[in-house]
């Protein structure tokens, strides 16, 4: 999460090169919500929005609040917002506040209907943030939280060892995987398993909990998985961009500045070849154009909490 706040990070080059939430996720955050009689639509709160993707769609409720430590994310969050982010001029109903997480003094005791967490809770302190998301939502209101990790190519599962031993390898020399920051990597790679029941943690204080997993079948040890929702189709090109925003990769070109140098292009450029030449092998064909399309999906992990 430190990568976020250093002067190289490019808070415009993420946003635009990260994967888009499709609205399936949100409406199934909203039945959730309103399931309960008595659920009320008047304020919700995006923890860790960095850039304010997930915030905009909150739009069912009349007021709106993205919470994020970075002031460069919200930055770009408010500008987002003035230059009609979504589609829509939202100034009117959104503002950010720069914070962490688990200190949400700003907000008064059960002013809240909805807390929801984007890409963002695998980095919370959990023995503090519980007791701050009870303490905020009202009686009946909601936590939903959700995380992506590792992409496949829908189409080459033979490119998965690949992705793997790039993103996940121990060799420091020639992979990221010792480059993440941990353990937030780890939760996040581990479906959110790793994150405490509220029940456990704030006794008597919430109803119900839930971890929901939009996985496939590819993890054989979560139960009850269903389809992936997580998916975009891009170009070769705009998926280079989508592994420049990688924060290992800073991390690893900040010890190996050098790399930035070698004529066969960095180690994201390397990687980038390798996936190439995979599909070609894959399809009989040649090696993609950087043009060419190439359909993306995340396995994504919910949790969700009801306050009693």
């Amino acid at each position: 999460m430190a990568t976020f706040g250093k002067a190289t990070f490019n808070a415009a080059k993420y946003a635009s090169s990260r994967p888009t939430y499709p609205r399936q996720l949100y409406d199934f955050v909203f039945k959730f919500h309103e399931r309960t009689a008595g659920a009320r639509w008047d304020t919700a709160v995006d923890v860790g929005c960095g850039t304010g993707q997930a915030t905009v769609e909150l739009t069912p409720f009349q007021h709106i609040v993205g919470v994020d430590p970075s002031a460069r994310m919200i930055e770009q969050a408010r500008a987002g917002v003035k230059t009609r982010l979504a589609g829509l001029d939202l100034s009117s109903q959104v503002e950010f506040v720069q914070s962490a997480a688990e200190d949400l003094a700003f907000l008064q005791d059960g002013s809240v209907d909805l807390v929801v967490a984007a890409q963002a809770c695998h980095w919370f302190k959990w023995d503090k943030f519980w007791p701050e998301v009870a303490r905020v939502l009202r009686k009946n209101g909601t936590f939903a939280a959700w995380g992506y990790s590792e992409f496949r190519l829908s189409r080459f599962p033979s490119a998965t060892p690949i992705i793997n031993n790039y993103a996940q390898g121990s060799d420091p020399a020639n992979s990221l995987g010792t480059y993440w920051e941990r353990p937030g990597r780890t939760i996040l790679d581990g479906h959110l398993v790793a994150v405490p029941d509220p029940r456990e943690v704030v006794p008597d204080t919430f109803s119900e909990f839930e971890r929901v997993y939009f996985t496939a079948p590819h993890y054989p040890d979560l139960p009850n998985p269903r389809p992936v929702i997580l998916r975009k189709r891009m170009t070769w090109e705009e998926l280079l961009g989508y592994f420049r925003t990688w924060s290992p990769l800073h991390t690893f070109h900040e010890k190996f500045p050098e790399d930035l140098q070698r004529p066969d292009g960095d180690i994201a450029v390397r990687f980038w070849q390798d996936l190439k030449a995979e599909v070609a092998r894959a399809e009989g064909k040649e090696v993609p154009q950087d043009a060419d399309p190439i359909d993306i999906e995340w396995p994504l992990a919910m949790i969700l909490a009801k306050k009693a």
